[in-house]
């Protein structure tokens, strides 16, 4: 069985620069923000954000960031979008006219299917420039692309949809079920200048992986920066679509609440499930909430695991664990626990602590003295030796047609009465971690 050791972005630096706070997005929400500006610079612009992905199944079109609703009766339409129809995982931007084909078509030839990894996706376009492979930019992880299975640019001078009195959406298309699922963090458009990934980001001096910088950017006239700082519903300032760019170019929301906002970032990865590495090939749970929660479908057991490693002799470690389900141990079953590179696995059945509704359970493992304790409600139920060796994951199952789990590493997929960070100041959890640290690259690099 092969795994994925830890998250891609895990670097830290003696003076790091921190982004605080993600937006998570589901499919099959309808989830957006967005904004319908005046006319301005469809010429020239850049759009620069971090997206890691969620369920790679579910949606054939991802979009990241659209204007209008391409192929409809629409004048225009733009989108950057992980494409599954095409290939699965490749990021396809096309740019969109009512009555002339799509005058701008890229497909890049390699895909982005990792779900434990954030990717920094920057476009650029300028229409101006007299070679047509200058007109168009799209870099990803500070490296321009270019090579693609499909390659049309714009004509010189070419309108794009983008800049137009068009509707322009985060996580989402204008009435065409393009949902994204992940999260977004750090989202720029700016209006009127063509910039390269490296106004956005930087290589690492010593790990050598690419990561944000705070950027010195000039907004332009409907450009804005979104950083999900607000929990808010309304477009204003204190709305989960707040412009931080100082331009006050706030987008409306649309199904999206106070728990979608994360601390899972660019800067501090934390750990989800794994939507790449099954229990069993035949029996693929459906994932969902930013790959938060699973559900199974049948009377087998649908599992997967977390896409961050626990070491050998690195203390202790804390998560939550939630399901709607009532769980009799017999048409319906959740487990819970860990399992090693060698599928060693030592989990606890929720039905042993007959768990039902929004009861919540603790899960404390303490890899120094390799045990298992397992709470209820806050009251310790269970203690258990770890027979797992090496590197281990987080083990989940779900028996019976809908048994669900929802899995908090920090970031909740649901709403919870109370809050608590781990030792370190991570993460949000509905019980204190008993000195146990949330599973996020911080602390991995502080512990592991």
């Amino acid at each position: 069985m092969a795994f994925l050791v830890g998250g891609a972005n895990s670097a830290v630096d003696t003076e790091p620069y921190d982004i605080d706070n993600s937006l998570r997005f589901a499919t099959g929400d309808d989830a957006s923000l967005s904004i319908t500006p005046d006319a301005s610079n469809r010429d020239l612009f850049t759009i620069s954000l971090w997206a890691k992905r969620g369920s790679l199944n579910t949606g054939a079109r991802q979009v990241l960031f659209g204007v209008g609703n391409p192929g409809t009766s629409e004048q225009v339409g733009f989108e950057i979008r992980f494409d599954n129809a095409v290939g699965d995982g490749v990021i396809r931007i096309t740019d969109y006219q009512a009555g002339v084909a799509d005058y701008l078509v890229l497909y890049t030839d390699a895909v982005y299917r990792d779900p434990s990894a954030w990717y920094h996706i920057v476009y650029s376009y300028d229409s101006a420039q007299s070679t047509d492979t200058n007109r168009s930019k799209l870099y990803v992880n500070g490296s321009q692309v270019t090579s693609f299975s499909t390659e049309t640019y714009a004509d010189q001078n070419q309108d794009s949809a983008v800049g137009s009195n068009t509707k322009h959406l985060i996580g989402n298309l204008d009435g065409n079920g393009y949902d994204f699922d992940g999260y977004l963090a750090e989202v720029y458009y700016i209006d009127g200048t063509a910039y390269a990934a490296s106004n956005f980001g930087e290589t690492d001096s010593d790990s050598g992986i690419w990561k944000p910088k705070k950027a010195s950017v000039a907004y332009g006239t409907n450009g804005f920066f979104l950083e999900f700082k607000e929990t808010g519903t309304n477009q204003d300032s204190s709305g989960i679509g707040a412009d931080t760019s100082g331009e006050d170019n706030h987008l409306a929301v649309t199904n999206l609440a106070a728990t979608d906002q994360s601390t899972d970032t660019p800067t501090n990865n934390f750990c989800t499930l794994n939507p790449l590495h099954f229990d069993s090939v035949s029996y693929i749970p459906t994932f969902s909430e930013g790959n938060c929660k699973i559900v199974s479908a049948s009377g087998n057991y649908f599992g997967t695991f977390g896409t961050i490693a626990i070491p050998e002799d690195s203390g202790l470690w804390y998560w939550e664990a939630q399901s709607t389900t009532t769980v009799n141990g017999s048409s319906q079953e959740i487990l819970v626990g860990v399992e090693d590179e060698a599928g060693t696995e030592d989990y606890k059945s929720f039905s042993g602590q007959s768990v039902n509704g929004d009861e919540i359970c603790g899960y404390l493992i303490d890899r120094s003295g390799n045990t298992i304790k397992t709470y209820k409600a806050d009251v310790l139920v269970d203690t258990s030796s770890i027979l797992a060796t090496g590197n281990i994951f987080v083990l989940t199952k779900c028996y019976g047609a809908d048994a669900d789990l929802l899995l908090n590493f920090g970031n909740p997929p649901h709403a919870i009465s109370s809050g608590n960070a781990d030792p370190n100041g991570y993460g949000n959890f509905e019980y204190a971690t008993k000195s146990g640290y949330a599973l996020c690259t911080k602390n991995l690099a502080e512990f592991g």
